[in-house]
């Protein structure tokens, strides 16, 4: 099943709400990071290992690990909202379960419950190395709240 999960697809219309979005967040740009995969209720947010997002041991920054987290959950809500919405954090939640190493790490950001105002998240984040060395490094759970978009 998590296969088929893997492989479903947001509309085209979504994918490119959700990715305009992530675009114009600037803490995403200067961290390097990028959306790769866009579902309904699931996304997930790849950041590539540079000296930038590491701490002096050489791991993945706690900060970097908990931001991508953040954005995957926070757009997975997305994902489910109206299109003249838009998306908040209320808080998270996250434990770090072991030092975050790899070629990137990638944050999967999953709608365990959407509601009419308040969504929440599961997060996962994974230390990638190679071809499918993945490990899992933090887990946690978000709430979000849907709000009107600002009129323009």
């Amino acid at each position: 099943m998590e296969d088929q999960t893997q492989q479903e697809q947001a509309s085209p219309e979504v994918q490119k709400r959700i990715q305009a979005s992530f675009d114009r967040q600037g803490l995403m740009a200067h961290l390097g990071a990028r959306i790769t995969h866009i579902a309904p209720g699931r996304v997930h947010i790849v950041l590539p290992v540079r000296p930038e997002v590491t701490q002096q041991h050489g791991y993945f920054h706690a900060g970097a690990t908990s931001a991508i987290a953040d954005s995957a959950g926070g757009y997975a809500a997305y994902t489910l909202f109206p299109e003249n919405t838009e998306v908040l954090t209320v808080e998270y939640k996250i434990n770090l379960l072991t030092p975050a190493t790899g070629d990137h790490i990638e944050a999967i950001g999953t709608v365990l419950k959407s509601g009419r105002t308040l969504t929440v998240c599961q997060l996962e984040v994974f230390g990638v190395q190679g071809e499918g060395e993945r490990k899992l490094v933090a887990n946690g759970q978000q709430t979000l709240i849907r709000v009107n978009r600002p009129e323009q």
